[in-house]
């Protein structure tokens, strides 16, 4: 192995890809980035682990760890964090959003080879989760965290992970329903082989006995299996309101009750089959419309941005102290970089605070000794003494989140619920006007088997599977795209809108791409010095400058001094050069830009590199594209400062707002919602929480689907924020999928039922006529699901 060194080849990072300057670091013969990129590739190479890079190009991550893992020392938050723990051996499980390919999985799963302490570490791809199993006695749970985070697999731990209210997404007793169903299905179907091949009169001995044994199965599948669909029947009818699971009740009861009497009676085979099958597909597909994406919460709270401890000062002395256990009258050490986790008052320190996740306005604000700083800002500058005057679960922050947002009667009623009305009443009027004609007839057996067959004929399960399974195909080419809608009820909301609002700062401009601009003036040389003095700085927005000036040559520095929140300085070819915030100049200066990057040389003012957010990639032609069909609107907490290219942008009629506070957000809605709107709400932030509940579809923006998103409707890659128009196309083509598939069935059943009501179609060809008609609907609803997203340019 052999030295680092400058050298003047341009290239991408070995390590994490990103483009380089002319200037980057070489070890080995491999160029990095930064410092962090070749400390880990170093870590590696020692422990003999460069299979990493092996199996993907530049695998890696931009390492960036916070350094601040004293908290992980307190044993009271060990407790919480661990999953288990013995007198040797201790489990915890850390979510770690970067992970993102097969290295990422090899790395993590030979941590072993970096510490012999660690001796499991298990990946959960999905859910972006490391299992890793430990020797405590050797390896403290701060050493395995200081292990991860110096790979560039920093663990995020949140508040969220102490309070363990994790929800599983996979109902369990819905599980075991399906599995009983199902079990109970293939018995019954091989005892029931005797009657499909009209073997039964060979064997009549064992008629009997086949036919108890069915009916042994249909209980646990009728009285447990199906026990939610007269639940819910029973309920709605309480109400005077008819749903799908009615008629679905009747049919069960009926097949029930047809293959009891026919068994205790010696009449014939039953219903068993078609009983078991039946609900084997219902649950199937509820199942299809519960399951979700189990690597996404669209529920998160306030806790999962809340550090999980913060530093306090006690009687001059640093000490960790858990979030909830932080009272009035603490004194809380917050330093650079760190979030203030309850309302306090600041006592000492220069607090420039970024507040953009709770208020939307993107220029940190300034606080001055005495001033109230509010939970949820982030600092920017210099550690500062703050004096806690409300606990983290009083704070402004929590009670945002926690605002009461009640919006179910503003959702529309599914096709379903619209349609079951009618459908219901249809079959029952059918079904016992032909059971009261053979009646009147005088032919009893008849009249039953004309309202079994009528009954099964007639049966709405096409509609209850077409429904689900159609949407979740959606749902699934909505994945591949960077679509991630909550369930399939959200996906018909999604269909039925006609108002879009934006959001400014994070939804129509991108967080991760801004354009580097100098006001002033630098000579070559001067661009070649500031250059020098950036490079030496690990400060992201040092980075950034430093790669937009590109230089082909460093100057050597002395005397290089970072200021702490203020800027950095370094006598660079005999001449002192500053680079830093406004408030770092050792003059008073007029400057629009208070958030850049300032230069002074020798005491003279040069100028300032500020950074300008960039307009996301496709929001011009998106919003061309919706505003023939869409009332748009924009809700900014920003200042009007880009009001004129927002005109630009939107149509003369589109109404915009700045300043506003969530509070007036939330408002907004409400308003277009009393006036008769169907809105969707796009932000990206803790100030459009309420608006995203409130909206009747909310969406919220990221750059990466594992970040703190406020709860929604569905989440949305910002790099594919250009697609949804055609996701919203593709929705409507969904619902008029469904339609045909119901239009279908209703043909079907007025053919079945024609034969039914005279009594002459006998059960047993009903019965086979169900599951034939259920494949024809789910073949057809995947054939059209594919075909329209195709159309619409999304496969």
């Amino acid at each position: 192995m052999n030295h680092s060194a400058l050298i003047h080849q341009s290239s991408v990072c070995y390590h994490c890809g990103d483009q380089l300057s002319t200037i980057k670091l070489s070890y080995d013969d491999k160029d990095f980035c930064c410092v962090g990129c070749r400390s880990v590739y170093q870590l590696l190479s020692e422990n003999n682990m460069c299979n990493y890079y092996a199996y993907n190009d530049t695998p890696g991550q931009r390492v960036a760890n916070s350094g601040h893992f004293e908290y992980l020392d307190e044993e009271s938050i060990i407790t919480q964090l661990i999953n288990y723990k013995d007198e040797d051996n201790t489990i915890v499980t850390f979510y770690i959003q970067s992970i993102h390919c097969s290295s990422c999985i090899w790395l993590l799963e030979h941590l072993y080879k970096i510490n012999g302490a660690i001796f499991s570490s298990r990946i959960d791809f999905l859910k972006k989760e490391v299992t890793i199993s430990y020797k405590h006695k050797q390896v403290s749970l701060r050493e395995v965290v200081q292990i991860l985070s110096n790979i560039g697999y920093e663990p995020l731990i949140s508040l969220q992970d102490v309070v363990k209210e994790k929800s599983n997404s996979v109902n369990k007793q819905l599980i075991w329903k399906i599995a009983i169903a199902g079990f109970s299905m293939g018995n019954v179907m091989l005892f029931s082989f005797p009657e499909y091949f009209g073997l039964s009169n060979i064997e009549k001995e064992f008629q009997q006995l086949f036919a108890w044994l069915n009916l042994a199965f249909c209980i646990p599948v009728t009285f447990y299996c199906a026990k939610d669909y007269f639940t819910s029947a029973f309920a709605s009818l309480k109400q005077r309101y008819i749903n799908l699971d009615t008629p679905l009740a009747l049919i069960i009861a009926v097949l029930f009750i047809r293959t009891a009497i026919s068994t205790l009676l010696h009449t014939g085979p039953g219903f068993a089959d078609t009983l078991t099958g039946l609900v084997f597909l219902l649950l199937m597909g509820k199942w299809v419309k519960q399951r979700t994406y189990q690597h996404i919460s669209f529920d998160r709270d306030y806790r999962s941005y809340f550090p999980i401890a913060i530093t306090t000062l006690k009687d001059n002395r640093e000490k960790p102290v858990a979030i909830s256990d932080i009272a009035v009258g603490d004194r809380m050490l917050i330093r650079n970089g760190e979030l203030v986790p309850a309302d306090a008052i600041l006592m000492k320190g220069d607090a420039w605070l970024d507040m953009s996740f709770v208020t939307g306005e993107a220029a940190p604000q300034q606080k001055v000794l005495g001033e109230m700083v509010y939970a949820g800002g982030r600092q920017m500058g210099e550690a500062i003494e703050l004096e806690v005057i409300k606990p983290a679960s009083q704070s402004y922050l929590t009670g945002l989140w926690n605002k009461d947002f009640y919006k179910s009667d503003l959702k529309k009623k599914s096709f379903n619920d619209r349609i079951a009305k009618y459908f219901s009443i249809g079959v029952f009027v059918v079904a016992f006007a032909a059971t009261a004609y053979w009646l009147w007839q005088g032919d009893s057996t008849k009249a039953w088997s004309a309202f079994t067959a009528v009954i099964i004929v007639a049966c709405p399960c096409v509609l209850a599977l077409s429904t689900p399974f159609t949407l979740s195909a959606i749902l699934s080419v909505f994945d591949k795209k960077g679509f991630y809608v909550k369930n399939t009820d959200a996906v018909e909301q999604l269909a039925d809108l006609d108002t879009v609002v934006f959001d400014k700062t994070g939804t129509l401009t991108s967080t991760h791409q801004s354009a580097i601009v100098f006001s002033g003036n630098l000579t070559e040389k001067e661009q070649l010095m500031v250059a020098s003095l950036l490079y030496n700085s690990s400060h992201p927005l040092s980075r950034q400058v430093f790669k937009s000036l590109n230089p082909y040559r460093i100057y050597p520095i002395v005397k290089y001094n970072e200021l702490l929140g203020r800027g950095i300085t370094g006598v660079i070819e005999g001449r002192v050069v500053y680079a830093g915030s406004v408030r770092g100049l050792a003059q008073q200066i007029e400057s629009k830009e208070e958030a850049g990057v300032h230069i002074a040389i020798d005491g003279v003012y040069k100028g300032c590199f500020s950074i300008d957010q960039q307009w996301r990639e496709g929001i011009f032609p998106l919003i061309k594209s919706l505003e023939d069909k869409y009332q748009l609107k924009v809700l900014s907490g920003d200042t009007n400062k880009d009001e004129q290219m927002l005109k630009s942008i939107f149509s003369a009629d589109a109404k915009m707002a700045f300043n506003q506070s969530p509070q007036q957000k939330l408002e907004a809605i409400k308003l277009l919602q009393q006036h008769g709107s169907k809105v969707m709400m796009l932000g990206d932030g803790l100030n459009d929480a309420g608006a995203l509940k409130q909206a009747n579809f909310g969406v919220a923006i990221t750059d990466n689907i594992n970040n703190f998103t406020p709860g929604c409707d569905a989440i949305l890659s910002g790099d594919h924020i250009g697609l949804l128009p055609r996701f919203i196309e593709l929705s409507k083509d969904g619902l008029k999928t469904i339609k045909i598939s119901f239009a279908i069935a209703t043909a079907y059943n007025l053919i079945g039922v024609y034969y039914a009501v005279q009594g002459t179609l006998y059960p047993l060809v009903a019965a086979v006529l169900m599951p034939i008609s259920t494949i024809t609907i789910i073949s057809f609803t995947s054939f059209a699901t594919r075909y329209f997203a195709r159309k619409n340019g999304l496969r």
